[in-house]
């Protein structure tokens, strides 16, 4: 059965709606010490480990666009929420054997690394007669196991989404390094998402920034931040 919005926890709106408060006014106040129009940054709810009853009611506080990172949960929850006509983003690695699944709820994928994903992406997208906005992440440091394209590779993989059939190049994605002050990094990726954009003048999007970083991200012209924690909690919730 679909979880509703009656399924959840007494509480459980208020709780979000508050939260949903706190984070609009963080978003709000970045911008306007970055002299930005807060209209301009869109917030992605990562809803991983949360049930569906909280997309509900995050898509009845006015939500539309919710991001999961593995393809076992978010292939399912996608389906319970069909009805809710949201955009569901992909952002976690993805592996060519689960690519056929997210194709067939996701509307953006933001974890576009490789060439061989591309392609796999194009082939799915075609198959299921849909468009996929792609993002290309970059990696912002050396760590392995977080995903990314090293940037010098990032503007022939933004040509290779662009030109891929059911790919539609929507900007570039990163996750800020592990215990480093964020705003650096950012900064390179802005300048990598301008070179994006000089080639590709419609992909726009900038993805980066979550609960612990957004308004550094803000301030270097992210376009859409992914929060979590700071809307939902702490990330000890069971999946029902």
């Amino acid at each position: 059965m679909t979880p509703r919005i009656s399924d959840a926890p007494a509480g459980r709106r208020d709780e979000l709606a508050a939260n949903l408060a706190e984070v609009r006014e963080r978003i709000a106040a970045a911008c306007a010490a970055a002299g930005r129009d807060p209209g301009d940054v869109t917030l992605v709810a990562v809803t991983k480990t949360f049930p569906a009853s909280d997309v509900r009611l995050l898509a009845g506080l006015g939500l539309r666009q919710v991001a999961e990172n593995r393809d076992q949960e978010a292939a399912p929850k996608a389906a319970e929420c069909a009805d809710l006509g949201l955009t569901w983003h992909f952002v976690g690695q993805l592996q060519t054997n689960k690519v056929k699944s997210v194709a067939s709820y996701a509307g953006v994928v933001q974890s576009v690394d490789r060439s061989r994903l591309v392609r796999a992406l194009s082939k799915a997208a075609a198959n299921e007669g849909r468009t996929l906005r792609c993002l290309v992440q970059v990696s912002l440091d050396d760590k392995e196991g977080r995903g990314g394209a090293a940037p010098a590779d990032v503007p022939a993989l933004a040509d290779q989404i662009a030109a891929a059939d059911g790919l539609e190049l929507g900007g570039v994605m990163a996750v800020a390094p592990l215990g480093e002050e964020p705003r650096p990094a950012f900064e390179r990726l802005a300048r990598l998402a301008n070179e994006v954009r000089e080639a590709h003048p419609a992909a726009t999007i900038v993805s980066a920034g979550m609960s612990g970083d957004l308004e550094a991200a803000i301030a270097c012209g992210a376009t859409h931040v992914r929060v979590g924690t700071a809307l939902l909690g702490g990330r000890s919730a069971i999946v029902r």
